[in-house]
């Protein structure tokens, strides 16, 4: 064919030669070229359940982005899934055509079984690893080793590699290819003279670890869940590799604050509740402060970007929690301290203009409420903010969306190229592999403008997630075909006119992601727990030491970390709530007795004790007569004093009373705020009331006074008889003493039942 178009006078195109020369190798390197060309579809259909029965693994592949001169490296395992045994095998290299495009590269990536007539011939059989016998349900490694230049590789491009082992069973006694795994090489041994930037998000995020609780101490130490973030924090751990990874790639560091405030706090000392509700001395400061210390050396000279306290649900606030009252109030708060927290512990500036609504999923009530605390960029993703025309290339990020608001859409291929399990090697391998082919496809595109990316990976990523990450970021280090970048320089980036910036409606926003949104009734429990707050910090004379751990709390109960965890964050903001009314259960009136008025005025004492560690003010204590026509505080039937009562003491309060008339009276007695707002609980006591009339008094004084008069004329009477008896004694001149002496007559003492 080539002859013939080169007498025609049309000679052709340098890749249509090397399109036809690989199809000719396929051609003559496919065994049975009859039968392949005539097979029936039942044969081709045995021949892919055949391909099936040996998996082949590829947990190694070096380099990964080959230059001329190199020796391409893999290494696998291949296992017998069949039941019979397998002989006469091998392990070969097959090398496809150049992928024309992105969309290409997927297709290939979920590609299965062999196919012959599409799937390429080997490279060469001198390369070929032999297997003389693979016996059923037994894996054995293999090692391909192929110097670059005998790929035949002669466009840059992304090309498809598949690995197959093949050979005969018992059933079918010729050579079959009966397993294959494909893979991507990217080709491009000289820089390109337009290359790419590309920025890589690297998040540091974890769930809610600490609890609302402080201890009394000076220091407030704090109490946490449980000790699982040390785990995270381990040099083996989620936090600890992406520190230590992290700190030599050219990445932008995302942090919750939250996360740098937890930390922290244990490198101070910290507290863990126990599953039986008590609290125990943590015993991992060691490795909190390893862990700080070495991002704080991460992130020097590096971007940092410090996202809301907490990491707040954006999307859940915006469809939830926006007609709950004060929701929306706690961006900003938030937005403040993710500043300070940063700089304060890691030392370095931070920048709090990007928001970021959970797997960049956007409608407009989400830019909204993700702009109001003062963010100017939306990190968002390109499977949210569609492109609506045929551009027929990968815009950059940057999207003006109106407002003075950019879109920064992330790649939304390259941004989920690490989920799964990254735990296998041979899944690892293959998504390093697929990232690097997407970036060069990118840069190959034909567009005359350099062009900006953003990687935004899923929030928190695991350890294998994390190293399967890092290992395809220094598979661009070389910079052949794309140069890092930071976020805000890709949000600042030039934007393309003819890319889309649409912000999609409220109709397009993922069902998935919806289910998983905070429901209402977590913004009104919120609501019910700040204004429980407000009530009590209003009565503190350090409103800091309630007001700071449980705002911070209020900031983590709205965190996007709660998602698929419904349970989890009911039971979180439930106990928040309950530790603080015991907090402000801590200042009550004293449970008071029955008591007894008797006569017309005396005081009755109410006693208010604090067991807080502080002191309280702009307390009123009112008390109320159920009945005044009976008893009466001053002129009515109530009265009020102010209190302020020490930490760790009680104050009796003594309230002047008035019997009009006997029987008894419910008195109540309520703690109040300075501002008429009721605090605490009510108590009630009885009081018996005995009131004493004139008439009363007059035949009590009649009655004393004939009293004494009795006394009187006692006494006269006894010291007459006396004087007979002492002449009598006189006269008969007797020497004996008397045998009676003085008796006292002082009464017996009386108790009181109230303070007189």
């Amino acid at each position: 064919m080539a002859e013939a178009a080169d007498i025609q006078g049309a000679p052709l195109a340098p890749a249509r030669r090397r399109w036809l020369r690989r199809a000719v190798v396929l051609l003559a390197g496919t065994p049975v070229l009859a039968g392949l060309v005539y097979s029936h579809a039942p044969e081709a259909q045995a021949a892919e359940t055949a391909a099936a029965a040996v998996d082949v693994q590829l947990d190694a592949m070096a380099p990964s982005a080959p230059v001329k001169g190199d020796t391409l490296t893999i290494s696998g395992t291949v296992t017998n899934n069949g039941s019979e045994k397998i002989t006469d095998a091998h392990v070969g290299l097959r090398v496809g055509p150049a992928l024309g495009d992105r969309s290409s590269i997927g297709e290939a990536a979920e590609r299965g079984a062999f196919r012959a007539g599409t799937d390429p011939a080997e490279v060469g059989a001198e390369f070929a690893v032999k297997i003389d016998s693979l016996p059923s349900k037994i894996s054995q490694p293999f090692t391909l080793k192929v110097p670059v230049n005998k790929l035949d590789l002669d466009e840059d491009g992304v090309y498809q590699l598949g690995v197959s082992l093949s050979g005969e069973t018992e059933s079918r006694q010729y050579e079959q290819v009966l397993g294959i795994k494909r893979t991507f090489l990217p080709w491009q041994p000289e820089a390109a003279a337009k290359r790419s930037q590309l920025a890589y998000v690297w998040p540091l995020i974890s769930t809610t670890h600490l609890t609302s609780e402080t201890g009394s101490d000076e220091l407030q130490t704090p109490v946490f869940l449980d000790d699982s973030l040390a785990d995270e924090l381990r040099p083996d751990g989620r936090l600890g590799q992406m520190v230590s990874l992290g700190k030599d790639l050219p990445i932008t560091w995302v942090i919750d604050p939250d996360l740098l405030y937890t930390v922290d706090a244990m490198t101070k000392g910290y507290r863990v509740r126990t599953p039986d509700g008590r609290t125990v001395q943590g015993k991992n400061k060691a490795i909190a402060e390893q862990w700080l210390s070495s991002l704080e050396t991460a992130v020097q000279g590096k971007k940092v970007v410090a996202l809301p306290f907490a990491d707040p649900d954006i999307a859940s606030l915006a469809h939830r929690g926006k007609d709950v009252s004060g929701t929306l109030g706690q961006l900003r708060p938030a937005t403040d301290k993710a500043k300070q927290a940063v700089e304060t512990v890691l030392h370095v500036p931070a920048s709090t203009d990007f928001s970021w609504p959970v797997d960049g999923a956007i409608d407009p009530s989400i830019v909204n409420v993700a702009t109001s605390a003062g963010a100017h960029n939306v990190l968002t993703r390109s499977d949210s903010l569609q492109e609506t025309g045929a551009l027929g290339y990968t815009p950059s990020a940057a999207r003006p969306i109106g407002a003075g608001t950019t879109a920064v859409v992330a790649d939304a291929d390259l941004s989920t190229a690490f989920q799964g399990d990254m735990l296998r090697a041979g899944n690892s391998t293959l998504a390093v592999q697929q990232f690097l082919a997407q970036t060069l496809a990118l840069n190959l595109q034909e567009t005359d403008s350099q062009r900006s990316f953003v990687v935004a990976p899923q929030r928190m990523p695991s350890t294998s997630q994390v190293q399967t990450m890092a290992a395809a970021i220094r598979g661009l280090q070389a910079g052949r075909w794309s140069q890092a970048a930071d976020l805000e320089t890709a949000a600042a980036a030039t934007p393309d006119p003819r890319a889309a910036t649409q912000v999609p409606g409220a109709g397009q926003y993922p069902e998935a992601l919806s289910k998983q949104e905070l429901p209402v009734s977590a913004f009104e429990k919120i609501r019910t727990t700040e204004t429980t707050l407000d009530h009590f910090k209003v009565i503190l004379t350090a409103p800091d030491r309630v007001e700071i751990p449980f705002g911070n709390t209020t900031n983590r109960e709205m965190s996007a970390s709660w998602r698929g965890r419904p349970a989890e964050a009911w039971d979180y903001r439930d106990q928040v709530q309950q530790y603080l009314i015991r907090l402000t259960e801590k200042v009550k009136i004293i449970p008071k007795s029955d008591a007894t008025l008797s006569g017309h005025s005396a005081t009755i004492p109410v006693t208010v004790q604090n067991s807080l560690v502080q002191d309280t003010h702009h307390l009123v204590l009112r008390v109320r007569s159920a009945n005044p026509t009976r008893l009466m505080f001053g002129d009515s039937g109530e009265s009020q004093q102010e209190v302020a009562v020490q930490g760790g003491h009680s104050q009796t309060v003594k309230f002047p009373a008035n019997a009009t008339a006997s029987g008894p009276v419910e008195v109540t007695a309520q703690l109040f705020t300075t501002d008429g707002v009721p605090y605490g609980k009510a108590r009630k006591f009885t009081v018996e009331a005995t009131e004493v009339t004139p008439t009363v008094m007059l035949v009590i004084a009649g009655g004393v006074l004939l009293l004494v008069l009795a006394g009187i004329k006692m006494y006269a009477s006894r010291k007459r008889v006396a004087a007979r008896a002492a002449a009598e004694e006189s006269t008969q001149q007797s020497d004996e003493s008397p045998d009676t002496g003085p008796q006292s007559a002082d009464p017996s003492g009386t108790g009181e039942t109230v303070d007189r």
